[in-house]
């Protein structure tokens, strides 16, 4: 590895989220992938209480322009272990010298005082993603030690066509997803999740931090209600820089979620066809979700039936990192 690889580096600041946004565009073109986000989506990021940014990223400079990043992300519970989350990338340009390689250890060492500062009682795990296609971030991942835990699809539906109607069973109505509101998804969320891979339990000041990002679309999200009690949820959200640059809009579901005792009723299917057809209503021409390849609910099936197809696959890497005076976890 380059000795000077990370020469110059620094955490990223709100004033660096211009540059920050135009790397992370070459880094999706080069890849393949529509992970692109503007400044002003970027700069939300830090607002997000779990991400210390002047401890928990860096970002390395060839002059002005940011050539790489690394940002961690703490998770708010730790059972079995405390799995942090990386972020990061090199501009397609400075790959091959080191900097990826880099970047992952300084991560690695970042990540220790940030999880003893949380959970010092659990083990610490440190994982990454990329897609499946990224033979290079594939190797880096497994050269440093990390292995494959898991693969997630991005699925996309076109629009140009009528969105199916899906039938609401008897007895439930539906809501907007408002801020009177805003607390029974959040209980729905927990509750569904609980038996999903890698899920943990979201606190109230995380969601409303999601809640409140600028990219929430409210009218595509709503609850659904059986005599009054919460029972599934859906959430729109949609991602202005990427429509400018397609000339087209595109709904992205960041979460679908039912409670366990009502699943296989047909309540998350219906909400997500009104939530497709009232966007379809408005203009847009696609919708994208990520799920589980796994998923413990067959989430891939419902969404297939609906006419969503896998546009891409991501790898989830995990590594478990040794803690002073600590043993290995199982």
């Amino acid at each position: 590895m380059n000795a000077d690889a990370l020469a110059g580096s620094r955490p990223i600041t709100p004033e660096q989220v211009g540059t920050w946004a135009a790397l992370q565009a070459s880094i999706a073109r080069a890849d393949g992938t529509d992970e692109i986000f503007g400044a002003d989506d970027l700069l939300e990021e830090f607002d997000d209480p779990l991400t210390d940014f002047g401890s928990g990223s860096i970002a390395v400079y060839d002059g002005d322009a940011m050539i790489g990043y690394s940002v961690l992300t703490a998770r708010e519970s730790a059972e079995p272990a405390h799995d942090m989350r990386q972020d990061g990338g090199v501009h397609p340009d400075y790959r091959g010298r080191g900097i990826g390689s880099a970047l992952l250890a300084w991560s690695e060492r970042s990540a220790i005082p940030l999880h003893a500062a949380r959970h010092p009682e659990r083990p610490l795990w440190l994982s990454g993603s990329c897609l499946d296609t990224n033979g290079s971030a594939i190797g880096l991942f497994s050269a440093r030690g990390y292995r494959q835990v898991r693969w997630f699809n991005l699925m996309q539906k076109d629009l140009s066509s009528a969105v199916a109607e899906q039938r609401l069973p008897d007895g439930i109505e539906v809501a907007g997803l408002d801020p009177e509101r805003s607390a029974d998804a959040l209980l729905v969320r927990n509750e569904a999740f609980r038996d999903h891979w890698g899920s943990t339990e979201t606190s109230r000041e995380r969601w409303e931090h999601f809640t409140g990002l600028r990219v929430f679309r409210p009218a595509y999200s709503f609850v659904a209600y059986e005599a009054g009690e919460p029972l599934a949820m859906i959430m729109g959200q949609e991602y202005e820089v990427l429509n400018g640059g397609t000339g087209e809009r595109e709904l992205y579901v960041p979460l679908v979620a039912t409670k366990r005792a009502a699943r296989g009723r047909g309540i998350a299917s219906a909400l997500l066809g009104l939530a497709l057809a009232k966007a379809r209503a408005d203009g847009f021409t696609t919708a994208t979700l990520n799920v589980d390849a796994d998923s413990p609910t067959g989430a891939v099936r419902l969404y297939e039936r609906l006419g969503f197809a896998v546009k891409e696959t991501w790898i989830s890497y995990r590594k478990e990192l040794p803690l002073p005076g600590a043993e290995p976890s199982a």
